[in-house]
């Protein structure tokens, strides 16, 4: 190889690798530790300091955790487990709380010693969370003494010392921290009813143990503490349905992994089945998540297959057949679980889908045996739902048929972008013919599409996909996105990298939103998950004096404007914005397309679960439970067309 000496590169020698001591690691690249420094890494935070506190619950050590939030932002995680160890370790002669505080890889959860079975296994949660604070305060009470300890930014001000005295039965840890803004650099901070969310599931899975949430920056305070566990979730999660059969449950421990597993078929057309390992809420599932749906499949075909409940030349239920409607749970106590990553979001173990499958296969077999009106109602369930799938398997084919040839498969009503690059592209999804025509006017054609809906859409949320598929406006929507639906759905096909709801701002907007966020929640949750959806933000006022114009998005922006003009409100021009077809085309790219000067919500699902049941809740079929949240909520509605 020729060499070269041009000054010009950089040096490569031994003085360039460079060794980052303690936490260093950790603050430099937090995304390996805690998945980023956004608010979902914020979070993050507080859940591996919980998941320790959660751990020494599955040992029998500990039924009481709380959780704070102070005025300003620090949080304080105290429970009354066993309290880490403070005494000095034999090889490292530090205590060994500065060493878990401080180290990574440090914990009591590597050997069989500490922890049967822990969501913390990576010893590298307290440490993580210490290294990306401002501060952090450790109190332990063991031993009849208060054991205390101080870090700034991950390094410990002091040796741990003894500063009072407690009761020698009285043991915990109670551990405070404050985000270090130095490095989530983004304005955020928790937010209550996601923490809120994380700490219901945690009391589900891990019944008997209370948690206590409180947030002192709202004055809001919310305590967990279930003895039905998993069983009372799935009734949780039931709440606005009608269930077919009752609960079923099963609970049993083999080759070292313990299953237990709960579900329920209800009228509901959607699945909602949802897992857990060592009480982490693996969102993306796993191997317990797999053993649990063929376990389902399996038994199911069998049970119809032995009872003569379908015909022999019938083929068997898929495993889409078999979970329509089914509402269940998987949890799964693992001795050395292998996440695919730190923040747990999937299981890897193979011999945890072994578990699954045999102990969930034997419990249900023997369920439906004993229940056969519950057997019998289950498999009425499915035999409609393969029927319904068929039919919306031909309506779909009659959809996308012609998918080869792009321009052949797009609908009239779309006025389709230049460009044919995804992610440069966009698809402004628009309320009626007036907007869609001040949008497709006033757009940049190189880049946006326009696709105007006429009318509110269908309810999918009562709706079966063979008959969603005869709705020419979402057949308008599936064909002009690419990615299919159903069996044949794949985000990877998607013709535009940001989908944008754009509705009228009053009520009727509000429904025609509300209906599209649920169809696709329910049909192409892919979509919200790689970050694709949007609900643009259009103004409610334009505010003029003299040669002046001022738009505003909110009644606070309003105001504030008026304020800015300072001088008597009536004197100043006025005109609220009740529909998109308002403004001429020139206003409506000024304000709400025009990527220099818009503001778009992106759309997410922090907590797949509850939005679950808010969906069936607000859109399903039972009137009780809506009614009720419209008398809870009635007094904070304030801006309401009459």
């Amino acid at each position: 190889m020729a060499q070269t000496n041009n000054s010009s590169f950089p040096s490569y020698g031994a003085k360039d690798i460079q060794v980052l001591e303690g936490l260093e690691a950790v603050r430099r690249r937090p995304g390996m530790y805690v998945g980023g420094t956004d608010i979902k890494a914020l979070h993050h935070l507080v859940y591996e300091i919980v998941d320790n506190s959660i751990d020494e619950a599955l040992a029998g050590f500990c039924n009481s955790i709380s959780i704070v939030i102070h005025e300003d932002s620090s949080v304080t995680v105290e429970d009354n487990g066993r309290g880490i160890p403070v005494d000095i370790h034999p090889t490292k002669n530090v205590s060994a709380l500065e060493l878990v505080m401080t180290t990574l890889h440090a914990g009591g959860k590597f050997g069989a010693g500490g922890y049967k079975v822990s969501g913390g296994l990576h010893g590298v949660g307290s440490s993580a969370v210490n290294a990306l604070s401002e501060w952090c305060r450790v109190k332990v009470f063991r031993d009849g003494h208060v054991y205390f300890q101080e870090y700034h930014r991950g390094i410990a001000q002091a040796p741990v010392k003894i500063i009072d005295d407690c009761d020698e039965d009285k043991t915990g840890t109670v551990t405070s921290f404050k985000f270090d803004k130095q490095i989530f650099t983004e304005d955020i901070d928790f937010r209550f009813d996601t923490l809120l969310t994380r700490f219901r599931e945690m009391a589900f899975v891990t019944r008997k143990v209370k948690i206590l949430l409180v947030d002192e920056r709202v004055s809001k305070e919310v305590t967990f503490y279930f003895d039905g566990g998993i069983v009372s979730f799935v009734r949780y999660l039931n709440k606005s349905r009608e269930n077919l059969h009752p609960v079923f449950y099963v609970e049993k421990e083999m080759d070292g992994v313990s299953v237990e597993a709960a579900l329920q078929y209800t009228d509901s057309y959607s699945e909602s089945v949802y897992s857990f390992a060592n009480t982490i809420n693996t969102i993306d599932g796993g191997t317990h998540m797999t053993g649990l749906r063929s376990a389902i499949t399996r038994v199911v075909n069998d049970y119809a297959r032995r009872n003569n409940l379908i015909k022999e030349s019938d083929p068997n239920f898929s495993g889409d057949d078999t979970r329509e409607g089914l509402t269940a749970i998987i949890s799964v106590k693992v001795p050395d679980p292998q996440f695919e990553s730190q923040t747990k979001v999937k299981l890897m173990n193979a011999e945890v889908q072994t578990a699954v499958q045999q102990i969930v296969a034997e419990g249900l077999a023997e369920f439906l045996e004993e229940n056969p009106n519950a057997g019998k109602a289950i498999i009425q369930k499915c035999l409609t739902s393969a029927r319904a799938r068929d039919a919306a398997r031909k309506a779909r084919d009659l959809v996308i048929r012609k998918s080869a040839l792009e321009t052949m498969t797009l609908p009239g009503k779309l006025a389709d972008c230049s460009s044919r690059d995804p992610q440069q592209s966009e698809l402004y999804i628009v309320e009626g013919n007036s907007a869609g025509g001040s949008a497709k006017q006033g757009r940049d054609r190189q880049f946006q599409a326009i696709l105007p809906l006429r009318g509110k859409i269908l309810n999918t949320e009562r709706t079966r996909l063979d008959k969603m598929l005869s709705n020419e406006e979402i057949k308008a929507m599936i064909s002009a996105l690419g990615v299919g639906i159903g069996d044949n759905f794949d985000v990877s096909n998607i013709r535009y990298h940001r989908i944008i709801i754009m509705t009228d701002a009053d009520v009727d907007g509000a429904h025609i939103r509300t209906l599209l966020l649920t169809f696709f929640f329910r049909y192409m949750q892919g979509i919200i998950d790689a970050g694709h959806l949007f609900i643009a933000q259009p103004p409610l006022y334009l505010i003029s004096y003299k040669n002046q114009k001022k738009y505003a998005y909110s009644e606070n922006e309003k105001d504030e404007v008026i304020k800015e003009f300072g001088i008597n409100p009536e004197k100043i021009g006025m005109q609220r914005y009740k529909g998109l077809g308002e403004m001429n085309p020139e206003q409506l790219w000024e304000t709400t397309m025009n990527p220099e000067n818009r503001t778009l919500l992106q759309v997410s699902v922090e907590d797949a679960a509850q939005a679950d049941r808010t969906f069936d809740m607000l859109m399903g079929q039972a009137v009780p439970p809506r009614n009720r949240f419209i008398q809870t909520h009635a007094h904070a509605v304030q801006n309401l067309d009459v």
